[in-house]
Order: C-alpha cells, then structure tokens, then sequence
C-alpha cells in the first residue's frame, strides 16, 4: 500500500467536478425534462461517487487504525445527512403557502417517508411514478436519500464484519490491509452483480419503471460499483498499481479523460429515457462506469497538479450540491406554477444556494460542534444556537400546522374518485334497467324516452344510421382514461345518447379488453370514441391496430388525441397522436377528435395542473366535450365500418 500526497488534506480537489456533473445532470432534467430526458442518470453520479469515497474512507480508516469503527462511521452519517433534510423540509413548507392546497396533499406522510428514509417505497406502495403525478410530491426526490441510507446502514455492517473477521486472523499491518481491501472488493463486487441483474430481471416485461428505479435492491448496484472501484485506486492509502499509475500519467491526459466521461454523461443525458427497457439494461450501467471512470481520473489528475488550486466556485458548488439537491425540486415545484419555467429556474436556484450554503458552512458545523465558515467569520454554537433553535421552533410549528390542515386528496383526485362514483351509479342502473327490460312481459310495450337534444347535437346528422341495420345499440360509447373521467358528468350530459366508461391510468390495451367486452355483450353503441393515449406504451402502435381490428362492421370510430402539456415528439403519446391523425386517410369510418392540438390552444384550463387534467375546470370540461362533438358530426357525416 502506498500512502498519497493526499495523506495530509483529504480533500480531493478534482473530485467536485464529479458531484457537479451529477448535480448538473439532475437539475437540467427537472429543469427541461422535455429536452434532456436521461439526467435521471446524475443520481447514479452521485450514488457511484458515494460508494467510490465512503469505501476508500473505509480503507484509510483500516491502515490506520486497524479497525473500522461502526458508530462513528453512522454518527457521521447521521450529521452530513440529517440535518440539512430536516432544515430543508422546514424551509420549503412557507413555500407551499404561495401555491394552491393541492400541493401539500398527504404532506405529513411525504415528510413521514423523507426523515424516515422510505421515500422510495411510499412511493412504489402508493403507486407513484417518477416522471408524472396529478400533483408532483414535494419530497419525492428524497427516494434517493432512502436508498442511501439503506446503503450506508448495510454497507458499514458488512465492512465492519469484514475488518474483524480481518483483524481476527491477525498477522502483519500491510498484509492485514490487503486483506481488507480485497475482501471490501470481493464482497463489493458480488452485490454489485446481484443488483444489477437483479434491476435488469425485474424490468423485463415492465410498462411502468418506477418500482424497479426506486427499489433499493435494484438500485444500489452504482454503490457497490463504486466501492469496487474506490478498492482499486483508494483516497489517501492507494494500492501500487494505482500509485503507479498516478505517477507516470500526464495532467494533460487525465483531464482529458474526465472531459470525455462528462461528455459521455451528457449524451447519456440527451439519449436515453426512463420509459425505455434499454436504459435498465445497459444505459444506467454506462452512466455508472463512465463516472467511475471521471473519477478515476480526477484522482490522477490530483496528484498531477500538486501546486493548482480548485476555483472556489467549484469548491462552492460542490460543498453545496447536497442541500441544493434536497431544496431544488420542492421550490421548482411551487415557483413553476407561479411563472415563466426560465424565471422559475433562476429563481429556484438562487434561493437554494442561499439556503444551501447557510446550511453546509453555518448549521451543519455547528451541530457537529465544529465552527462554521462564512467568509473570515467562524460562527460557533454560542452565537448561533439561539436564533437557529428559535428558527426550527417556528418552522416546526408552521409545518405542525400545515400537516394537520393537509387536504387528504388534491381537487383532482376528489373529481375523479367522485365520476367514478356517478359512473358506478350508472352501470348499476344501467344493468337493472336490462334486468326490468328482461323480465317485462312481451305485450307490454317498453316505456319510451327521448333525451333531450345536446348542444352540437351529431344525431342530425347522422341520416344514414346503420345502428337498426347491424342490431348495434344507436349513440355514443366513450372509453377514456382518467382525463375522461374527470369531466364525465358534464360529456354525459352534453354528448347525445352516450355512455361513459372511463378509468385512471387506463392505456390502450385496456381500452381493447372494455371495446371487446360491451361488443360480445351487445353494448358497444353506434359511435365509439376511444379517448386514451396520455399514457401511451412502447407497443403503442400494436395496440391501437388491434383496436381498430376488433371494431365490428357496422361501427364508426372516434380517435382522441392525447395532450400532456410536458410531452416532447419523442414521447410515445405524442407519436400516438401523430399515427391517429393518419388513419381517417385509410379508413373512411375513422374519425379523429384532435384534443393534441385544440387543448394547447387553452393554456387557461391547465393552470395550476399536472398540464395532462384540468380536473373539473369549467371551460375545460366545455372545451372537452365540443372537441367530442365536433369529431362526432364528422363521424356522423362518414360512412360505417363494413
């Protein structure tokens, strides 16, 4: 073993450029999700870079002492991690304040899970996807807090077991050391492979990726790939060849090599996407190597430049990018439902630098009984801790409140659990009046109705109806998603002769599996308008084909573009869209509603929403229909499917 000119300062100066890129990756995807759709990957940065520097840490602890001290290695856990997520839930709760209650929706059980480290199975368990939600959870980032954690409490376990089994055999300093590098590598090594195998066995088959990505056990393999790689080189006490080669390359050379691994990342950044069986096959992996790599480097290039000096913005950016992480997303959140995503931006990350750097140089320190550093000045406990525990003490009383006055369910979620109630009432109903209609003697002559006439009213156009000639039931049946659902009462009562069966997180082949069903029962009215598509699955087109396949002759089809205000042209709800909007040029009884390009038209209806619902919004739910309608007069005007 050879011990590093790092032995005296163990700082690296070159590894803040590392939790920069990551930091960077992670910010630019919240930020402009749309058009840098793989950042997700900065998490894997920051997970191989932790494993990479907690496991050399590990090692330097071991040649110098023999031993590896657990609790310590938790106590010191506990204080770079706890506080700042402490301070910052408090300091992001005054915020929510600005916005609408929808968003503190289940707040205390989002607080619960963030302190508790289990963000990343509360949201698994509830459903929650990392890329949309009615209402984006504040503290949904924290999943990766959580899986630290988990990595931090079982991996000091399991070094600790190893340096004593290490320690137990004895023998000479260096050779114990070895030992207790090699074992870490080996034993690193193994949970690396299980993890990783274990992510890409899990997510064959998947539609939803969520589960996989914040599951620990599928998620930990970049520690352990780090760890891996933070026994080969190390921080202060290095193995031979590593040292060997720290020496012999150029300055030149290694910063070139950290270049190119950042370049990698960012086109990792641009490529590859969360919805995509590839980027839990291969692509997470690439990201995770090419960071070992960057750091691998940064640690050469350290020794290479003995005299350089790291600028202190970088040295800033990367004590801070921590606390900038925890506060980032929740105030991204609140700021851009409040104006321009470019101010939002700007101002998001101001004030959590601010919050940041108070946090790092100021409260972190003192708690751990250290001074802090704000330019020449070193504040202690004794100067701080009045105004700091009177701080926490308001806050906490604030965020006391805010929890017990927390809506249980955002406007959103209320509307579609109620349309689901009124669509349960309906089928019911509908269902008695078949069993009356059944059971009624054959003299008695069925009472008859006539609804009233609706507004854009396609029945009058409708002059060669093949409904009697075919036996199909006359009107409309709607099958939708969760964005039907949500204005259901008011389209049943403003589309002539309709019937509704709509459902949350309803996709396409679902939708199949309704269409087939009310065919075989003879239900499937006249007029079918199939509304889904926002969440559109990668086999997106071979679900619609069967669609369009399984409607019987004598039908005519509405087609329901889907509109998510956040999806690029990659999505494939967007490119679902465009493929609908062919099929009226192939098959005359296809019509097409366009919601994809009427509903931006309306920026108003989305305001304050996920930018998919507008959540019983008046204008929208009359915006909705007349797109329904206005598709229906066109099918109207067609002829049916023979």
């Amino acid at each position: 073993m050879v011990n590093s000119r790092a032995h005296k300062h163990q700082r690296i100066k070159w590894f803040s450029l590392v939790r920069i890129t990551g930091l960077l990756l992670v910010l630019t995807y919240h930020f402009y999700q749309t058009s840098f759709p793989g950042g997700f990957i900065g998490v894997d940065v920051f997970f191989a870079f932790s494993g990479f520097l907690i496991t050399s840490l590990m090692v330097d602890e071991f040649a110098r002492a023999q031993r590896f001290d657990l609790l310590g290695f938790y106590r010191r856990r506990f204080y770079r991690i706890v506080p700042p997520l402490v301070l910052a839930v408090l300091l992001v709760i005054p915020f929510t304040y600005l916005v609408n209650p929808d968003f503190i929706t289940g707040i205390g059980t989002q607080i619960a899970a963030a302190v508790g480290f289990v963000t990343n199975y509360f949201e698994i368990n509830t459903g929650g996807s990392y890329e949309t939600k009615f209402i984006p959870h504040l503290f949904v980032h924290t999943w990766s807090l959580a899986v630290e954690m988990h990595f931090y409490l079982i991996w000091g376990l399991v070094v600790f077991l190893i340096a004593g089994l290490v320690g137990h055999f004895g023998g000479r300093r260096d050779a114990q050391t070895t030992s207790f590098r090699y074992g870490v590598a080996f034993v690193s090594l193994i949970l690396a492979v299980a993890s990783y195998a274990t992510m890409v066995t899990r997510a064959n088959g998947l539609t939803e990726f969520s589960p996989v990505y914040f599951a620990t056990v599928t998620h930990s393999f970049p520690f352990f790939i780090g760890a891996v790689t933070g026994t080969l080189s190390g921080v202060t006490t290095l193995t031979a060849p590593f040292a060997r080669l720290s020496q012999r390359a150029h300055a030149s050379v290694a910063a070139l090599v950290m270049g190119l691994s950042a370049a990698g990342l960012v086109g990792l950044g641009l490529t590859l996407r969360f919805d995509r069986l590839s980027t839990y096959r291969y692509g997470m992996l690439a990201a995770v190597l090419l960071a070992c790599v960057m750091i691998v480097a940064a640690r050469v290039l350290h020794d290479q430049t003995p005299t350089a000096r790291e600028p202190r913005l970088v040295s800033f950016l990367a004590d801070t990018s921590y606390s900038l992480y925890l506060y980032h997303w929740p105030l991204y959140v609140v700021f851009s439902h409040l104006m321009h995503n470019t101010a939002a931006v700007a101002l998001t990350v101001a004030i959590g630098l601010c919050f940041s750097a108070l946090s790092y140089y100021v409260i972190e320190p003192t708690l751990a009984g250290r001074s802090g550093q704000v330019f020449s000045w070193r504040p202690t406990w004794r100067q701080v801790g009045l105004p700091v525990s009177l701080l926490t003490l308001g806050l906490g009383g604030l965020t006391g409140l805010t929890v017990a006055h927390a809506p249980q369910m955002s406007r959103l979620e209320q509307t579609l659990w109620i349309q689901g109630l009124y669509q349960d009432r309906d089928q019911l109903k509908a269902l008695n009046d078949q069993v009356v209609a059944l059971e009624r003697p054959k003299s008695s002559a069925p009472p008859t109705t006539s609804p009233a006439p609706k507004s854009r009213d396609y029945r009058a156009f409708n002059r060669n109806s093949t409904a009697q000639q075919y036996g199909i039931p006359s009107g409309v049946s709607i099958i939708g998603d969760s964005v039907t659902l949500g204005t259901r009462e008011y389209l049943s009562q403003h589309v002539a002769e309709s019937s509704i069966d709509a459902a949350g997180d309803r996709t396409m082949d679902l939708a199949y599996t309704v269409l087939i069903n009310a065919q075989k029962a003879n239900t499937l009215r006249e007029f079918v308008v199939i509304a889904i598509g926002t969440n559109a699955l990668n086999d997106y087109a071979v679900q619609l084909n069967k669609v369009v396949k399984a409607i019987a002759p004598g039908h005519k089809l509405v087609l329901m573009t889907p509109y998510n205000a956040q999806a690029s042209p990659s999505w494939n709800s967007s490119k679902l869209g465009e493929l609908e909007r062919q099929l009226p040029s192939q098959h005359k009884w296809i019509s097409i509603a366009d919601w994809g390009q009427i509903a931006p038209q309306h920026p108003h209806v989305f305001k304050g929403t996920d930018g998919v619902h507008f959540g019983g919004h008046a204008d929208g739910d009359v915006l909705f229909a007349q797109v329904v309608n206005d598709a229906l007069i066109d099918a109207a005007k067609r002829p049916a499917k023979k």
